[in-house]
């Protein structure tokens, strides 16, 4: 294994990561809450340390295999993971502990959304303003960004996009040079939080807001600059934007370039994937279904309100957004349980979304299917079709593969907080909320995660990363195969 490759390369990406160190302390200079020291200090400190691991091996560019592009990953996310925590950790406001400052680093950067922090309107803005950006670059994976902007990593940047990016298929590219194919998910990225950013100005927001807003609507994380969450606004237009950029960005970012590369915008291709049309119809579904209890308990004065906080709470929920408008949590029972285990399902393949994405869900439904008619026909021959092409049977092995290992962390983590004393209804959502990188759970952490004890939330930041890393990613690397020359 390239050791020394790879530190050079983890020196460089961290040296990357101290720049937007800047842009918080910027931000703490315009509104002069005097929180941009801790800003300018990790700055400092973070690229010293990038330095310090690039100059004694920045000779060594080899190539690097799989294996050491997952490692790299890994690395990277759990140091920039820590590094994040340090801004935290400096300022005076929060004044929080080691462990919730890693704890809400983690849940940035992995989009997840859970927070240790209340009272939200009295932190300086830089801080605000820091929360949103974390989720901002963790969204679409600061490694893309460096694979796209950084070719003098010197490396086959596919091992990272490959490890990088979420779904069960990683070698399709939308451009023939993978450089090309993550500045162009980067294209749409930015593209896509400008609009929102503006149409959230447009709605009302004040310009800080909108922008905030929009970097975590897109990455679909769900911090907020307020403890109300998008309540604090009580608007029906802003909820509305919030759905349509939260679906837009749940979708697989390649349909969106393939969409707009032709001439104009072309909807045919969004409805010919059958990812799409299985996400679409689900989120119609779970509308019907959250809307036609909340009508039936009449939990809101009119139909028009209720209609509105169900179409809002279910696709952030479902999206593994976690923004909020209403306590949710107090809804009839079924209604909170139904939403959690939507998280489960998530966003598509090659979106900004959590869980365990559509794609996996439905070819695990065509496998039940291919089951139930080989019990009919023993002797047929049965193979497993996405957009009319069949699909190899490494694939579907990969799926199960990944649904058993899912099944195994969450049982694990689960236990784990129970072990540390939480109940289980607390400890059952807690987990499904990190490890689906959602946010907001039931019981205990419907608001906040600051009442956890510190174990637990040192086992719900390892589930935001199998969740980020999409289990497989991390688990490789406590493999004896993975270590073997």
């Amino acid at each position: 294994m390239q050791i020394r490759s790879i530190i050079r390369i983890v020196g460089l990406l961290l040296a990357l990561f101290s720049l937007t160190m800047l842009v918080p302390a910027l931000v703490a200079f315009i509104y002069r809450d005097g929180a941009g020291v801790p800003f300018v200090t990790t700055f400092v400190v973070l690229l010293i340390l990038g330095g310090m691991l690039w100059f004694p091996n920045r000779y060594h560019k080899r190539e690097l295999k799989a294996r050491e592009g997952f490692l790299i990953v890994v690395l990277f996310w759990t140091v920039l993971g820590s590094a994040g925590s340090l801004p935290f950790l400096l300022s005076p406001n929060p004044d929080i502990s080691v462990t919730d400052a890693f704890f809400e680093s983690f849940s940035g950067l992995t989009t997840t959304g859970a927070t240790v922090l209340t009272d939200l309107e009295s932190l300086p803005k830089a801080i605000l303003f820091y929360r949103q950006v974390l989720q901002w670059y963790g969204g679409m994976g600061i490694i893309v960004l460096a694979v796209a902007i950084l070719p003098v990593l010197g490396i086959g940047g596919m091992q990272l996009y490959r490890a990088e990016i979420p779904g069960p298929v990683k070698d399709s590219k939308m451009t023939p040079r993978i450089a090309e194919t993550a500045k162009v998910l980067w294209y749409i990225y930015l593209t896509l939080t400008i609009l929102c950013a503006l149409a959230f100005w447009f709605a009302g927001m004040s310009a800080f807001d909108a922008i905030c807003h929009s970097f975590s609507t897109v990455a679909i994380g769900g911090f907020s600059t307020y403890d109300a969450s998008m309540g604090h606004f009580n608007s029906p237009t802003i909820n509305m934007i919030t759905v349509v950029f939260l679906l837009i960005s749940a979708c697989n970012f390649a349909l969106h370039f393939a969409a707009f590369s032709t001439r104009g915008l072309n909807l045919h291709f969004y409805w010919r994937d059958p990812e799409f049309r299985t996400f679409m119809g689900f989120q119609l579904l779970l509308l019907l279904v959250t809307f036609g209890l909340l009508a039936y308990h009449q939990g809101y004065d009119t139909w028009t309100e209720a209609f509105d906080q169900a179409l809002f709470q279910t696709v952030s929920i479902s999206t593994t957004a976690g923004f909020t408008t209403t306590g949710f949590s107090e809804w009839p029972l079924f209604l909170p349980v139904l939403l959690m285990f939507s998280a489960f399902i998530g966003g598509c393949a090659g979106s900004t979304g959590g869980g365990m994405k559509v794609i996996r869900i439905l070819l695990l439904m065509l496998q039940g299917q291919r089951e139930l008619k080989r019990l009919i026909h023993p002797r047929a021959v049965y193979t497993i079709k996405i957009a009319n092409r069949a699909l190899p049977q490494r694939v579907v092995d990969a799926v199960w593969g990944f649904f058993a290992a899912y099944a195994l962390v969450f049982v694990v983590c689960m236990l784990g907080l129970i072990a540390t004393g939480i109940d289980e209804l607390t400890a059952f959502s807690a987990v499904a909320a990190t490890l689906n990188n959602l946010g907001p759970g039931l019981g205990e952490v419907a608001v906040h995660f600051g009442e956890v004890n510190a174990g637990a939330k040192w086992v719900l930041i390892i589930a935001m990363l199998f969740g980020r890393l999409e289990i497989f990613t991390l688990l490789v690397l406590l493999t004896p195969t993975f270590w073997r020359n």
